[in-house]
């Protein structure tokens, strides 16, 4: 009898193993990764930053490790001068990193330094919806991409956008004290520029894009997926004048 009963109990937890093992797996969601929706509530970028300090999104999850990279307002660190070729040959660490995933990888590839680059900006285009600006889209609250050019390109265009490094400006930076960091400030002076190539002296935060290299990992438009982002200084060399990457001759702050 207690054989049996014991049999009877134990029948339901061994089928229901069985039918387990043959049940496929559901697939891991990306590591870190949330959802949060937003507030309509949300109008500039200090709403969001007081209620989403990581972002929020009504269209998909998003990576709040790489927001918080995304949303630094400044950095006190010493600049490093880098070439542009030397970002250029950055590898793409995507083989060993998910979408979510802490930076701690990045960063020892360089990610958070301080890094002042020379190029030619040819375009700076308006921000578009990011979660971690919390989807806005007017000129104030959302980043603007700017295209840069290698310095040593004999006749840099925007027709080169596929040999290109981004920089980003960001509403976080322009409301922490520098407004003029902005497509408004910049876009008249690209188009005036010969060729429309704008020589720039760019200081900013290394950073590397794994959203763009976790979901576009040939990016039309780009040479790779690490950007000067945020952007937290531009200068730009006047026409007429002649500006190198280790002299502080001639370069002219956007900013004054």
């Amino acid at each position: 009898m207690k054989k049996t009963l014991l049999l009877v109990l134990l029948t339901p937890f061994v089928f229901a193993s069985t039918s387990d093992a043959k049940r496929p797996k559901p697939l891991p969601k990306p590591s870190g990764t949330v959802n949060i929706p937003c507030s309509a509530s949300v109008k500039k970028i200090e709403d969001c930053d007081a209620q989403f300090p990581t972002g929020c999104s009504n269209e998909r999850e998003f990576d709040p490790h790489l927001n918080e990279r995304k949303n630094v307002r400044g950095n006190n660190k010493p600049v490093e001068d880098w070439d542009f070729s030397r970002v250029a040959a950055l590898d793409d660490p995507v083989s060993g990193f998910s979408e979510g995933d802490t930076r701690g990888k990045l960063a020892d590839m360089g990610e958070g330094k301080k890094i002042r680059v020379v190029a030619f900006a040819v375009d700076v285009r308006k921000g578009s919806a990011e979660s971690c600006n919390c989807g806005l889209t007017t000129a104030r609250n959302a980043d603007n991409h700017i295209v840069l050019i290698d310095p040593n390109d004999g006749s840099p265009s925007l027709a080169d956008e596929k040999k290109s490094l981004t920089a980003e400006f960001t509403p976080r930076v322009r409301v922490n004290g520098h407004s003029s960091l902005s497509r408004a400030t910049l876009r008249p002076l690209i188009l005036n520029a010969s060729h429309q190539a704008l020589k720039v002296r760019v200081t900013g935060l290394l950073m590397f894009d794994s959203f763009h290299s976790l979901h576009a990992p040939v990016p039309k438009g780009r040479k790779n997926n690490w950007e000067i982002h945020p952007v937290l200084k531009l200068e730009y060399c006047p026409k007429l004048k002649h500006c190198e990457a280790g002299s502080n001759t001639n370069w002219k702050d956007l900013e004054q």
